[in-house]
């Protein structure tokens, strides 16, 4: 006797595979969404500030190598909190990257922009 079965989504009945969760993709994809909604609009929060981060860096840096101050930098939005990763240079200089454009903190409040190059991984 083969027990009634539905889809976890909109509940029509289910047929075919005995290990069968959704009568479609889209059911499926839906279920999923509401189920990760919270996780997803986490990061799509998170990423829309690192992208726009990358884009402040950019906009202030179209030559790869510059220098402007922190007060530039938050008034254009910056959040200096949200980077992507970190390198360390031999000398023990220490570069914050958002993707491929970084900054290094220089004395009196200033940054030195920078466009990642070959030499950082």
């Amino acid at each position: 006797m083969q027990e009634n079965r539905e889809c976890l989504e909109c509940g029509e009945p289910l047929r075919g595979r005995a290990d069968q969760r959704f009568c479609d993709g889209s059911c499926r994809t839906s279920y999923n969404n509401k189920l990760n909604k919270e996780v997803n609009q986490f990061l799509s929060k998170v990423n829309s500030i690192l992208r726009r981060n990358r884009t402040i860096l950019h906009r202030l840096n179209p030559n790869g190598k510059t220098k402007v101050s922190r007060q530039i930098l938050l008034n254009s939005g910056f959040r200096f909190e949200f980077m992507t990763n970190t390198y360390t240079t031999k000398s023990g200089k220490k570069y914050q990257f958002c993707y491929d454009y970084g900054l290094l903190a220089l004395e009196d409040d200033m940054y030195a922009l920078v466009k990642k190059g070959d030499y950082v991984v």
